[in-house]
């Protein structure tokens, strides 16, 4: 599925970057180390544009020549017009959005798509560590220990369903991983450690 893009991509990344149509316009919101990014621009020839929080990713990307701002997603989005994209991607970041149902409408306002992947809170690993330990996890999907991680929303694939069916979005495909092995959806509520949505309206 993701031969078209470098192996070392994240899963996610890479499932988003495969199903990116060439010379879109994209923003990547909480782009990090913008790796998405360059492999956009570098392999798919889109106009890509990034906003991260944190000033150090900020720096790292702007010396790579990528066109990233500082801003926090939360209040910032509001600043961009309408469909001024033609993706809108969210990795890994929804889980620490004050407000993640209202983000979604954001995303799907600037965008004419979107694509969001979250870690599944309700993967075994993270029910077993609760159920057994009786302890907020610290797993490979989740491996910051609770009163370190930025995460303040524990999302589910089960909740994101819902989350976007009340907001009238539709989802437009899907994907689970498990690790970086992809798997089916059937169960992926509690096999899948990470999901893959895209969104439109």
């Amino acid at each position: 599925m993701n031969a078209d893009v470098p192996g070392a991509l994240r899963a996610d990344l890479a499932a988003i970057a495969s199903h990116v149509t060439p010379a879109s316009r994209v923003l990547d919101i909480g782009c990090g180390d913008g790796e998405l990014m360059r492999v956009l621009e570098t392999q798919k020839g889109c106009d890509v544009r990034g906003i991260e929080i944190d000033a150090v990713q900020v720096e790292r990307c702007v010396a790579r020549g990528l066109s990233v701002v500082q801003g926090d997603a939360n209040s910032d989005l509001v600043d961009y017009p309408d469909h001024a994209f033609d993706y809108a991607v969210l990795s890994r970041t929804l889980q620490t959005m004050a407000r993640p149902d209202r983000i979604l409408d954001e995303l799907l306002r600037v965008g004419r798509r979107a694509f969001v992947s979250f870690p599944n809170f309700a993967h075994w690993r993270t029910r077993a560590a609760l159920a057994l330990g009786g302890r907020m996890p610290v797993t490979r999907a989740l491996p910051v220990s609770w009163y370190e991680t930025a995460n303040i929303h524990h999302v589910t694939v089960a909740d994101f369903r819902e989350l976007v069916r009340a907001h009238d979005i539709k989802i437009a495909r899907e994907w689970f991983f498990a690790g970086d092995s992809e798997i089916g959806a059937p169960g992926a509520n509690w096999r899948a450690e990470f999901a893959v949505f895209e969104l439109s309206r």
